[in-house]
């Protein structure tokens, strides 16, 4: 199947900092988790993506078209979640959402006032109200509500209490099987990724070190193992022993 996604050589360089040729791919209907310690260019890399910052080099295609190309189509199809976005913080959601609707051709109310009622949103409340938690709710119910078939999330889960991040993450996975979507998401928090995550793309320092769908990328790493380890490394240890042992080659030269 073609991919909803695909991201090639992407690059982006800043003072102290580069983003250099990351490539990956997203299938219909699956879940990449973009992970990396903080730093590391995950949100640098969603941001070139969305041409929210300009790179460099490199393509991304989008329900096989150029993204760069056909920005505004294609935006009429991805939800967008990221951290900081504050809106009108003394605005009432009702009113936000009114005026975020005039924005895509395919809006639904139906479906986002069935989102409303699923996240358990007070459209009388002020964005300002609202926890860390339901932010994050709200946001996924504008995103879903023009039928997306792409959502990018930036951190979604990072800050919230360990339920919230439960039921966010349950909420995807009954996205992916109840809608056409697919969803790619940064985190550092791999646990999350362990229980809803299809595919893995793990960047470091600005690179791809590995993209893989999760029990392939597991799998790439074994070399890590160690003869303590007597089951498969989870996506935790993967990443400390990587930047481990960067850090081990750096302290030996």
């Amino acid at each position: 199947m073609e991919p909803v996604l695909s991201v090639q050589n992407i690059t982006k360089h800043y003072p102290g900092f580069a983003l250099e040729n990351v490539s990956f791919s997203l299938g219909p209907k699956r879940i990449m988790g973009l992970i990396g310690k903080n730093g590391a260019g995950k949100s640098t890399t969603l941001k070139s993506i969305l041409n929210m910052v300009s790179p460099e080099n490199g393509s991304v295609t989008m329900f096989r078209k150029d993204f760069y190309q056909h920005e505004k189509e294609c935006k009429q199809h991805i939800g967008i979640v990221f951290g900081g976005i504050d809106f009108y913080p003394l605005k009432k959601l009702s009113t936000i959402s009114a005026v975020t609707r005039r924005f895509y051709e395919n809006w639904d109310q139906a479906q986002y006032q069935r989102y409303v009622k699923l996240f358990a949103l007070d459209e009388r409340k002020k964005y300002k109200e609202l926890s860390n938690g339901m932010k994050v709710k709200y946001l996924l119910a504008l995103a879903l509500s023009h039928h997306a078939e792409l959502l990018i999330l930036d951190e979604p889960t990072s800050g919230l209490d360990p339920v919230s991040r439960d039921e966010l993450l349950h909420v995807f996975c009954q996205i992916v099987n109840s809608e056409n979507c697919s969803i790619l998401f940064s985190t550092h928090i791999t646990s999350d990724l362990d229980r809803c995550a299809d595919d893995i793309t793990y960047i470091q320092n600005g690179r791809v070190l590995q993209s893989a769908e999760k029990g392939k990328f597991l799998r790439s790493f074994e070399h890590l193992k160690t003869p303590e380890d007597s089951g498969p490394l989870t996506l935790e240890e993967i990443m400390l022993r990587t930047e481990r042992s960067k850090w081990d080659d750096i302290t030996t030269l």
